[in-house]
């Protein structure tokens, strides 16, 4: 009997002891991050969708992976060609859509009407990526390019994936690659069989709600308002570079070279406790897309 009385000792000492603090989440490590982890994102590639109701949905331009295709947008927003543009399909677990909804507009003036796909570039060629450690479905080498923009790719190309909140370009069948006057972005599963399909011109970082908790449509099988009256009025589209200094919204991205971004990268992958008990070791691309706040200026 005196033999058990350590064990017993052992026991009650590891009753005693303090539970272990709870694992900081992705959020919480970004949120804690030093100012020198976080980029400032140009102004110039913030385009700005204002709503008739006051709501506002800021997207991210990506000028480098579409750099035609932006030039455009650019150029249709400084144009007013947007001026009765509407919110016209909403597919439920797919797209929102917005544009010309009558198809009829000539193109604005000063595009190029015909811009080449693209869709996909050189591995590396923006920027060496930081590595993404966990597997992904549809692509075997996956990353963060330096300018804090997830890339799907083989070792060989590279692209944007298709992920919620990724803004593309409408376009009728290939070879067509559209202008840039309509636009869509993901409000569910992200479609990667979209990837090096369609043009991905950015991504929203901001109001997201006021394009995905729209009522969805019903028209053609692609969830189009089939009654005009549905349709969503857009008040105004701009580059945030183009309004007073005092008027812009400003944001920065977490720079995935900062030794913090790999740490989120781990906690979006393993969980921790208390609700989550079992590690997954894995994530999807799309779960671990590079932190976004906004900032006062």
């Amino acid at each position: 009997m005196p033999m058990l009385l350590p064990l017993f000792a052992l026991l009650a000492a590891a009753q005693a002891a303090p539970a272990p603090a709870p694992k900081p989440t992705a959020a919480q490590l970004a949120a804690a991050a030093p100012a020198s982890a976080w980029g400032a994102i140009d102004p110039q590639d913030l385009l700005l969708i204002d709503f008739a109701d006051g709501r506002r949905s800021v997207i991210w331009l990506a000028p480098a992976f579409a750099p035609v295709h932006v030039a455009n947008i650019r150029t249709i927003a400084r144009s007013g060609w947007w001026k009765d543009a509407t919110v016209y399909r909403v597919q439920d677990n797919y797209v929102t859509q917005w544009g010309d909804a009558t198809e009829k507009k000539p193109p604005a003036a000063g595009i190029t009407t015909r811009p080449p796909a693209e869709y996909e570039w050189a591995w590396g060629a923006h920027g060496v990526a930081v590595a993404n450690p966990y597997r992904d479905a549809y692509a075997s080498r996956t990353g963060f390019t330096p300018s804090g923009w997830a890339v799907a790719g083989d070792g060989t190309r590279q692209w944007l994936p298709h992920c919620y909140g990724m803004v593309g370009v409408a376009r009728d069948l290939a070879p067509d690659t559209g202008t840039g006057g309509d636009l869509y972005t993901v409000i569910g599963h992200a479609p990667r069989h979209l990837d090096r399909n369609i043009a991905l011109v950015g991504r929203v970082i901001d109001g997201m709600a006021a394009l995905s908790a729209l009522p969805r449509g019903t028209g053609g099988g692609l969830g189009l308002y089939e009654d005009p009256k549905q349709r969503v009025p857009i008040q105004r589209i701009a580059i945030a570079a183009d309004l007073p200094a005092a008027e812009r919204p400003a944001f920065e991205y977490l720079r995935p070279d900062a030794p913090v971004f790999a740490a989120t990268l781990e906690a979006r992958a393993n969980r921790g406790g208390p609700f989550f008990t079992v590690p997954a070791g894995a994530t999807d691309l799309c779960n671990v897309l590079v932190p976004v706040r906004a900032v006062a200026r």
